[in-house]
Parts: structure tokens; C-alpha cells; sequence
């Protein structure tokens, strides 16, 4: 039996994503320049990767003479959304709750991202309240 197909993105996948969201519509070879020096893939892996982002459905593709110009349809934000929601659902049970205790039980985070976080579950709360009335 073949390996079930991810939703989630691969490294391979998200270095791709990244240069078509900031690029916009591409051809594999401007992907295949446009990739890192460290990171650098060759042709026939850039293609293969970016079909299998077709399939998974982050990217369409349209024909201009011979050539395939290939486009983002799920935006940056909502790539990122989706994959926490992924994490959240393997890893803490659905709860956003055990994922951001995990998150702060982190001996990392520091004072300045604690406040910025206390200012964001505040502004959360005000939005909720606000939408109650």
C-alpha cells in the first residue's frame, strides 16, 4: 500500500513555496535559479516538487508557448495557518491551549515576546467581546 499523501509542506516544498510567494508566477528554470546557494535543486527536482505542490493544491500552472508558468493559490498566511493546525491536532489534541502552555514552558522565550503575547491575547479577548455586543 502507497504512503498516504501529506497536506503538509516538506522542506523541499516550502523553500519553493517561499520563492514563488515572493516572486509570483515562475517557470521551473527561474525557480531552479532563484533558489538558494546552499539550497540549490536540480531541474528535474524542482519539477517533480513543484507537481507534487500542484497535487497537494499550493500551485497552478498555465501554458505560455512551451512552457509552464507556475503560480502560488494558497497564500503565505494560510499555508502557515493550516500547518499549525496540523501540529495542534497531532501534538496537543486539538487544544490551542497545551500548545501555547508548550510554548511558554519553552525556557527561550523571552520577556519581550511574553508582553508582546500578553498584548495579543488582550487585543483577542477586546476583538471577542467587542463582536458579543
Amino acid at each position: 500500500m502507497p504512503p498516504k499523501k501529506s497536506i503538509t509542506l516538506t522542506e523541499a516544498e516550502l523553500r519553493l513555496m517561499k520563492i514563488l510567494w515572493a516572486r509570483g508566477e515562475s517557470a521551473v528554470g527561474e525557480l531552479v535559479a532563484a533558489m538558494p546557494e546552499g539550497a540549490a535543486l536540480a531541474y528535474n527536482s524542482v519539477l517533480t516538487t513543484i507537481r507534487i505542490l500542484e497535487q497537494k493544491g499550493y500551485v497552478r500552472h498555465r501554458q505560455e508557448g512551451r512552457a509552464f508558468l507556475y503560480s502560488p493559490c494558497v497564500a503565505e498566511q494560510e499555508a502557515s495557518r493550516s500547518e499549525v493546525r496540523h501540529m495542534m491536532q497531532r501534538f496537543f489534541g486539538n487544544s490551542r491551549e497545551k500548545l501555547l502552555l508548550s510554548l511558554l514552558g519553552d525556557d527561550e522565550v523571552t520577556a519581550e515576546e511574553l508582553q508582546r503575547l500578553k498584548e495579543a491575547i488582550a487585543a483577542a479577548a477586546d476583538d471577542r467581546a467587542g463582536d458579543e455586543l
